[in-house]
């Protein structure tokens, strides 16, 4: 489960068909206590009543699900980067002004480990691990969700296995950075993935 709100940056773009029914995508702006900003992706239903009012400056609530999708659409320009991360929208509440909106972003998982957690420390002596989780949802699918954690969180996971069932509480970050071709060229592009704030082991046997 995952909320977040903020200010629409984008017009919403064609991405895909399903049955007749057309899904739109845009980017919106979730503030941070540090006063920056996430900058993270949406996709919506046309079916939804709030579609036809989803408008740049307009301020949202979103609430529904952080899902991966092995495919290229109009939010990304990159041939080669498949997997796509983005908030699928569920229930949508629109605001006038920025004021009455509260700078969300949560996430609630329950998923299974993919792959041994990665862990390392900083320079400076910080310790991070990340995490490869598998979310199953609807009809089969599993989403496959980036998470980073910190400090005793990192080395707690750093022990886990591949296929123990952790549930994680966290937020949805966004990255910017550069990724540089063989030719020279340089393309900027934003990586997501969930900050860990607390996660535990589900050690219930079937």
């Amino acid at each position: 489960m995952v909320v977040v709100s903020g200010k629409i940056t984008t017009r919403p773009e064609f991405s895909h068909e399903v049955y007749g029914e057309g899904f739109y995508s845009f980017y919106i702006e979730v503030k941070r206590l540090s006063d920056s900003y996430d900058k993270i992706p949406v996709l919506v239903s046309e079916r939804l009543p709030e579609y036809e009012l989803l408008n740049i400056g307009t301020y949202i609530r979103v609430e529904g699900q952080f899902r991966s999708y092995n495919t290229n659409n109009n939010m990304t320009s990159s041939a080669t980067n498949k997997l796509m991360l983005m908030v699928f929208a569920r229930e949508i509440e629109l605001f006038t002004a920025e004021e009455d909106v509260k700078n969300e972003n949560s996430i609630i998982l329950n998923g299974f480990i993919c792959k041994k957690p990665i862990y390392r420390t900083t320079p400076f002596g910080r310790e991070i691990a990340d995490i490869l989780l598998a979310v199953n949802r609807t009809y089969n699918k599993s989403d496959y969700l980036p998470c980073i954690s910190w400090g005793r969180n990192a080395k707690y996971c750093s022990n886990f296995s591949v296929g123990d069932n952790v549930k994680v509480w966290g937020r949805i970050q966004s990255r910017e950075y550069q990724k540089k071709f063989d030719d020279g060229k340089i393309e900027n592009r934003i990586a997501y993935e969930i900050s860990v704030s607390k996660l535990e082991l589900d050690k219930e046997e079937e």
